[in-house]
C-alpha cells in the first residue's frame, strides 16, 4: 500500500505524510533540548518516567481510543493517509500517554512497520518487527514497561503475521481461534495478566477485525452498515481491557 494515494482534498501518500511526521518530531526534540518546554507542565520533557501498574498504559478512555482506532482503520483502508496519520497519533498519544515528541516518533516507527508489512507477498517482516522493537522501547522508556521492547514486538507481528493468513485464508488450518490466541499472548505480555483477564478483550479485538475484514472484501464503502458495527466491537474490546487489568 506504500505510496498509493487517495484523490480528494487533503489526501496524500504515506510516505509524504510519515515525511512531514518525522520532521514535526525533529522538531519537537529540538525544542526540547532547547529547554523551551521547562514550562510546559506536565505534559513536558521526561513527563513519561516509569510510574508502576497505575500507568497510563492501563488507563484510558476506551471509548476515545476505540473511535480513534476506527478513524485509523477506515483512513488506512481507504487510502486517506491523512486520516490515518492524526488518528494513529491520536490513538498512541491517548493510549500510551506519551509526550508529544515520543508521540510523533513513535507514530511514525509504527507507520513505518506497517509499511514493511503491507506489501504483497514481499513485505518485510524483520524490518517491521524492529521498527516495533523501537517503539516499544520508547513505551518503556515512559512507563518502565513492557520489560524487553524486542518481545513485545515480537509479539505484536505475530498478531499481524495470522491476522494476515486468516484475512487471506493463505494458512490452512489457521482460524480466528489462533488469531485470539496470538492477540491474548500480546495483552498478557503486555499488561501483566493471566491469559484468562485479557482473553475477553482479545476476543472483541478479532470480532472487529473480522467485520472490518467483511468490509474491506465488500470494497470499503463508506456507508457500509459494517462500519457501526467495527467500532461498536472496538469499543467493547478496549472497555474489557481495563476490566481484565484492573480487577
Amino acid at each position: 500500500m506504500t505510496g498509493l494515494e487517495r484523490t480528494g482534498e487533503g489526501a496524500m501518500g504515506i510516505e509524504a505524510v510519515t515525511a512531514r511526521m518525522k520532521i514535526a518530531a525533529a522538531r519537537l526534540a529540538r525544542q526540547y533540548h532547547a529547554g523551551m518546554w521547562q514550562a510546559a507542565g506536565p505534559d513536558a520533557g521526561d513527563a513519561g518516567r516509569p510510574t508502576g501498574r497505575s500507568s497510563r498504559l492501563r488507563s484510558f478512555d476506551p471509548a476515545r481510543v476505540a473511535g480513534l482506532e476506527y478513524r485509523a482503520w477506515v483512513g488506512y483502508y481507504q487510502h486517506n493517509w491523512h486520516q490515518a496519520l492524526m488518528a494513529f497519533v491520536g490513538l498512541i498519544r491517548m493510549g500510551f500517554g506519551m509526550n508529544w515528541y515520543r508521540t510523533l516518533r513513535a507514530a511514525w516507527l509504527a507507520l513505518r512497520a506497517i509499511q514493511l508489512w503491507a506489501p504483497i507477498p514481499d513485505n518485510d517482516p524483520d524490518g517491521a518487527r524492529a521498527r516495533m522493537a523501537r517503539f516499544y522501547a520508547l513505551v518503556n522508556l515512559s512507563h518502565g514497561e513492557p520489560a524487553s521492547p524486542a518481545k513485545a514486538a515480537e509479539l505484536e507481528i505475530d498478531w499481524w503475521r495470522v491476522h494476515r493468513q486468516v484475512q487471506y485464508c493463505t494458512a490452512p488450518g489457521v482460524t480466528t481461534h489462533d488469531l485470539v490466541e496470538s492477540v491474548t499472548r500480546l495483552y498478557c505480555y503486555l499488561f501483566g495478566e493471566p491469559e484468562a483477564q485479557v482473553r475477553p478483550a482479545a476476543v472483541h479485538r478479532v470480532h472487529a477485525m473480522g467485520l472490518s475484514d467483511r468490509w474491506v472484501s465488500e470494497g470499503c464503502l463508506p456507508d457500509s452498515p459494517l462500519l457501526p458495527l467495527v467500532r461498536a466491537a472496538l469499543v467493547r474490546a478496549y472497555t474489557a481491557l481495563p476490566a481484565a487489568v484492573h480487577h
